[in-house]
């Protein structure tokens, strides 16, 4: 998911913009989670919410820590988030085409939500399951529960997208419908069609000598129904949009701003595929796979095959979604849900918007700087300003350096210390896990460098990342054929961790050096995703990963031991859980414990209890959480300490932040790990201290930055709803607008007392230029 906007800008001709914000300022906008519509087929009960909501006292929630009812459904906030992303498109204060890009947003959300989750609740249907979660579904009440919710938002993506398509006709960018279009428009799109993408298309017939054809996943189809000149007997025919691979869904038509989908044109054009034919109807659809098709790995015998045999399954992969055109023809509607196996009441969607929004992608990165969130370009650490001395040497001299990115730059911070380390003589190894990166990210070639270089280059690529899979499997044969030990990690568990371990010959001896982030190394989400990474030559930290990357390549877990590091799945759950224990012995009522997390989710029901528990002892709990989050805040006498706040804005909040009052011996950490079970138990992380005070004030600073939000901020009630913050009487900006301000304030002031420091020259000695 590539997120988000969040500047307070007009679109440009929004109509009388200050009475829009007037509005936006004076509403309170509030998402409420949805229920089903129709009973749940399961017998089992389904628990009963918690009652009243925030403004009615009246709740009164059970004792019991473990009851179903305090706890939120993961499929149904993570809903609740797409909703909250979805206000954005709709948001007049956003920029014009930052709306589009968040209506593309949740379209691609949804896809991927139907591919990963409700795929997986099927195959917990069809496999017989009836487990409760812990807020006390089975699997089918949460798809029939999550299909509801679906339903509700698709008008609400159709109404989004006539706004905006209107919005972009006062911009003179025109979505026209093939109806709209002049005859000149209309000839040189069908000249453009037929030279560059008719070759491209195959029609395929249905009938007895030629059975229904594979529909691949989210491809976009036109159902033809059509006859013979001399027999009235309707055919059917399925025509698949050839979008990708360099062609557009939306064709430019004329010199301006003007588009026309693709499947319009195509359906205008039927006559040169079927010559001689008359055209009874043309219709679209849609079809959605589940992309839950992992297999046994402890049985393989060989990972990627395994890997691979995986893609080819979910190539074929059972169909969980047909989504179809407004008004399509109810016989042809049923027979392609026979066709496709599935139940129409529940997996058909009609939608009178256009099938697949996510393909606004193309419209929404119009090169239009009117109609975008301001530029941003990311500065460099003010640490790391002279682009010309040795990293290591930095790193060394002042100690600990916290990166924030998008606000600084992913390219003169991470992938510089991944670029000298493979060239620098004095550097001996590297070894770094790899979850996902692209062919914009400088890092693989600086390894292969390091490795030609003669250094030993070893790399743990998690090759089951999510959708990742055939892109990591070819670089990790890319990496394999000059010699780099490449490794798959551990058997049942995925390698989520971002670490980069340097080891130098230093004129002490060994060092070794590290980069431990909360984001991938990809350079092209480095400038969209919120992260944080730490660049130390920290000796206990390296011995840590030293260990980490050794149980990392053998799979050998006895009896290690991290002095630093917090690891899942050995050491991370249970340290966090005492230090949440810790924080309940601590706090007073002079003193309340104080405990501060930000994450993207919020979904292990161990640590939802320690919370619980720690807000009835009268720690005070802040919580940033993007999406999932179980827990419920506010609830008298069980949740009332806490708080629980989302931020959508301008880039995807992904940073992990975990603060502990502890006592005044305050303690910060930032790693790769989200608070669900999966990260906690069947993934490796890992999470590290920040134990310096200035890079502990800039964590504070963020947290308390987020926490103040009054632009992007939107915070969680007892019944699992949202209401969105909004300005008081000043202009306030969202926090993220207010970081970039920060990054770039501290490195003004860094370079106005670095031209302020007194230069001088002296001849070193010997000794002083050996140390160098």
């Amino acid at each position: 998911m590539a997120e988000h906007s969040g500047n307070p800008s007009d679109p440009v001709g929004a109509p009388d913009p200050v009475a829009a914000r007037a509005a936006a300022a004076s509403s309170v906008v509030q998402l409420a989670p949805r229920v089903a519509a129709r009973p749940a087929r399961s017998r089992a009960a389904k628990p009963a919410p918690v009652s009243g909501t925030a403004d009615s006292p009246e709740i009164v929630p059970p004792s019991d820590l473990r009851a179903a009812e305090l706890y939120l459904n993961r499929e149904l906030t993570w809903l609740a988030f797409n909703r909250r992303v979805l206000h954005e498109a709709r948001d007049p204060r956003t920029p014009l085409l930052e709306r589009v890009k968040f209506l593309a947003i949740v379209s691609s959300n949804l896809d991927e939500f139907f591919m990963k989750r409700i795929g997986g609740l099927k195959q917990q249907v069809g496999a017989g399951l009836h487990d409760l979660t812990v807020d006390g579904r089975t699997p089918e009440q949460q798809i029939d529960e999550c299909v509801a919710v679906i339903r509700e938002l698709t008008p609400e993506l159709r109404d989004s997208y006539a706004e905006l398509r209107e919005r972009l006709r006062e911009q003179e960018i025109r979505l026209a419908l093939w109806s709209e279009l002049t005859e000149q428009q209309r000839e040189a799109a069908r000249t453009y069609y037929l030279d560059n993408i008719f070759p491209l298309v195959t029609p395929l017939a249905m009938d007895p000598a030629h059975p229904f054809p594979f529909i691949s996943n989210l491809s976009l189809n036109l159902l033809i129904t059509l006859h013979h000149q001399d027999d009235p007997q309707p055919v059917f025919a399925r025509v698949k949009v050839p979008i990708g691979k360099g062609v557009p869904r939306y064709l430019r038509v004329g010199p301006g701003h003007s588009f026309v989908r693709l499947e319009e044109v195509m359906a205008h054009s039927l006559d040169r595929l079927f010559p001689g034919m008359e055209i009874d109807a043309c219709e679209i659809f849609r079809v959605t796979r589940n992309a839950n098709t992992e297999r046994e790995e402890e049985d393989a015998d060989d990972l990627v095959s395994m890997i691979e045999a995986e893609l080819r399954d979910r190539k074929f992969a059972p169909i969980v979604r047909l989504e179809v055109g407004l008004g399509i023809d109810p016989v042809h509607r049923g027979m392609l849900a026979v066709e496709l196996g599935l139940d129409e009441e529940r997996d058909v969607f009609e939608t009178g918007a256009p099938l697949g929004l996510r393909d606004l992608f193309e419209i929404a990165t119009l090169e239009l700087p009117a109609l975008h969130d301001p530029v941003h370009h990311p500065v460099t650490n003010a640490k790391l300003e002279d682009q010309e001395r040795n990293v290591f040497h930095i790193i060394r001299d002042i100690g600990p350096i916290l990166l924030q990115h998008p606000y600084e730059s992913f390219g003169t911070s991470v992938e510089r210390f991944v670029h000298e380390a493979s060239r620098d003589p004095k550097v001996l190894a590297i070894k770094m896990t790899l979850y996902r990166t692209s062919s914009g990210t400088r890092i693989i070639e600086d390894l292969i460098a390091a490795a030609r270089n003669g250094k030993q280059v070893a790399v743990v690529v998690e090759i089951k990342a999510r959708f990742d899979e055939e892109a990591n499997i070819q670089w990790a044969n890319r990496l394999e054929e000059v010699g780099i030990h490449v490794m798959y990690g551990v058997v049942g568990l995925k390698t989520h961790s971002k670490v980069v371990l340097v080891v130098r010959r230093d004129y002490t001896g060994i060092r070794r050096y590290a980069h431990i982030g909360t984001g991938n190394y990809h350079a092209g989400t480095a400038r969209i995703y919120s992260d944080l990474g730490l660049l130390t030559c920290d000796d206990a930290i390296g011995r840590d990963l030293t260990e980490l990357f050794n149980y990392l390549t053998t799979g050998y877990k006895p009896s290690r031991k991290y002095h630093k590091l917090l690891v899942a799945p050995k050491s991370l759950k249970p340290a966090l859980l005492e230090k949440i224990e810790r924080e309940i012995a601590a706090s007073s009522a002079a003193q309340p414990g104080v405990i501060r997390f930000k994450m993207n989710a919020l979904e292990d029901a161990d640590i939802v209890r320690a919370l619980y528990r720690a807000s009835q002892a009268g720690v005070r709990v802040e919580l940033i959480v993007r999406d999932t989050c179980r827990l419920r805040p506010g609830l008298p006498g069980i949740s009332e300490n806490i708080t629980v706040v989302s931020i959508v804005g301008r880039f995807l909040e992904h940073a992990r932040i975990y603060y502990f009052r502890n006592g005044g011996e305050e303690e910060f950490f930032i790693g790769s790990a989200d608070l669900m079970t999966r990260n906690l138990e069947s993934r490796v992380e890992v999470v590290t201290p920040v134990e310096e005070q200035a890079l502990r004030e800039e964590l504070r600073a963020i947290l308390e930055t987020q926490l103040a939000d009054r632009r992007s901020a939107w915070e969680m009630r007892p019944d699992g709803s949202y209401v969105q913050r909004q300005p008081g009487d000043g202009a306030e900006i969202g926090s993220q607008q207010a970081l970039i301000a920060v990054a770039e304030s501290r490195l003004r002031e860094a370079t106005r007392l670095r031209k302020r420091r007194p230069q001088s020259i002296a001849r070193r000695s010997p000794t002083e230029r050996a140390v160098i």
